[in-house]
C-alpha cells in the first residue's frame, strides 16, 4: 500500500479501515485502505490516480445507503467529505455544492441565507453527492428539482458539466447510476424565502420523522424503493411481514418501509431479511420490490 500513499501525497489515508464506522447500519468490514479527498480537484485527482493504475475501488458520501459485507474487502473506498462545508452562495439565489458536502447542512445554508427548495433535505442524511446520484427526496420535493448543473469525472478522466437535461433525473434515478461518472460538485437554483417560514418548515418535517420512521435503530433509511402504483411500507405491512426478524435485523415495527440493525445485526442477517421481504411481497402481490440500498461485497 505504499504506491497508494505516494501516488497520493498530501491525500488522507487510513489502512484496513473498517466500514461499520461509516455506514449507518453500523455493519461492514476493512477495506484495503479509505481516502478522504475534501474538495472536487483531490476526488478527481483521486479517482483518477485509481483508475490509470487500475486499483478497484468504490465511491461513498456519509454511507446512508450502503449494506456492506463483514469480510475483508479488497478495495479503495472513496470517501467524500469536507472540512469547510464545501458549500458557497455563487449567486444571490444559486449554490455551488461539493460532492462530500452534508445534504442536511445544505439546506441549513439554504435557510440561513433566506433560499427557499430544500427544506425537505434537512432530514436526509446521505451526501449531496450520493443525493444527486440517487435524486433523494422525500415529502414531495427531489434535489433535481433544483439542480442547473453537475461537474463529474468521466470514465476517461474528462470532467464534463451536465446541464439539468442531461443529468436524467427521475424517480432515485440519474444518468450517474449507468454512465460511470464519479460526481464531483453541482449548482443549485433556489427561491427567495423567508427565513423563519423555511426553519418552521423544515422544524415540521423533522417532527414527522421522529414520529413515523424508526431513528433510534441504525438503518439505510427506506429499503426499497416506491414501486409502481403504491408504496413499499404498506405492501410489506399487508403482507404481515411488519416485525418479520432474522438474527438482529428486522422490518421496523415502527415503519415497515425500515429494514433495522436491532443491534447486533450481521450482513448475512439484514440481506435475508430484505430477501424475504421481496419474496413474499412477490407472492402475495406480484409486485416486484427493489432495494434502494446499494450493497457491497458478499456472494
Amino acid at each position: 500500500m505504499t504506491e497508494l500513499s505516494s501516488l497520493l501525497p498530501n491525500i488522507e489515508i487510513r489502512f484496513n479501515e473498517p466500514m461499520n464506522k461509516h455506514t449507518s447500519f453500523k455493519i461492514g468490514g476493512p477495506v484495503r485502505a479509505m481516502v478522504f479527498p475534501k474538495n472536487e480537484n483531490e476526488l478527481a485527482l483521486t479517482i483518477h490516480k485509481l483508475r490509470v493504475n487500475n486499483i478497484s475501488f468504490f465511491t461513498f458520501g456519509n454511507g446512508t445507503n450502503l449494506l456492506v459485507a463483514e469480510n475483508p474487502l479488497d478495495y479503495i473506498a472513496v470517501k467524500t467529505q469536507t472540512d469547510d462545508g464545501g458549500i458557497k452562495l455563487i449567486t444571490d439565489t444559486s449554490v455551488r455544492v461539493y460532492s462530500g458536502a452534508l445534504l442536511s447542512r445544505l439546506a441549513t445554508f439554504a435557510c440561513d441565507n433566506d433560499l427557499a427548495g430544500l427544506e425537505f433535505a434537512h432530514g436526509i442524511p446521505g451526501s449531496a453527492g450520493g443525493a444527486v446520484f440517487m435524486n433523494a427526496g422525500a415529502y414531495g420535493g427531489e434535489v433535481g428539482d433544483y439542480i442547473t448543473s453537475v461537474t463529474a469525472l468521466m470514465p476517461d478522466s474528462k470532467i464534463k458539466t451536465f446541464s439539468a437535461a442531461e443529468c436524467g433525473f427521475s424517480y432515485r434515478h440519474s444518468v450517474f447510476c449507468d454512465n460511470g461518472a464519479v460526481v464531483l460538485g453541482a449548482v443549485i437554483k433556489l427561491n427567495h424565502g423567508n427565513k423563519a417560514d423555511i426553519r418552521a418548515k423544515m422544524t415540521s418535517f423533522a417532527e414527522q420523522r421522529r414520529e413515523k420512521q424508526p431513528l433510534n435503530f441504525p438503518s439505510a433509511g427506506s429499503t426499497f424503493k416506491r414501486p409502481p402504483g403504491g408504496f413499499a411500507a404498506a405492501m410489506i405491512d399487508e403482507c404481515g411481514l411488519k416485525g418479520f426478524r432474522i438474527g438482529g435485523a428486522a422490518v421496523s415495527e415502527k415503519h415497515a418501509g425500515f429494514v433495522v440493525n436491532l443491534g447486533d445485526a450481521s450482513f448475512a442477517d439484514v440481506l435475508h431479511v430484505i430477501n424475504h421481504v421481496k419474496t413474499v411481497v412477490f407472492e402475495q402481490t406480484c409486485v416486484e420490490l427493489v432495494p434502494e440500498v446499494r450493497i457491497i461485497g458478499g456472494s
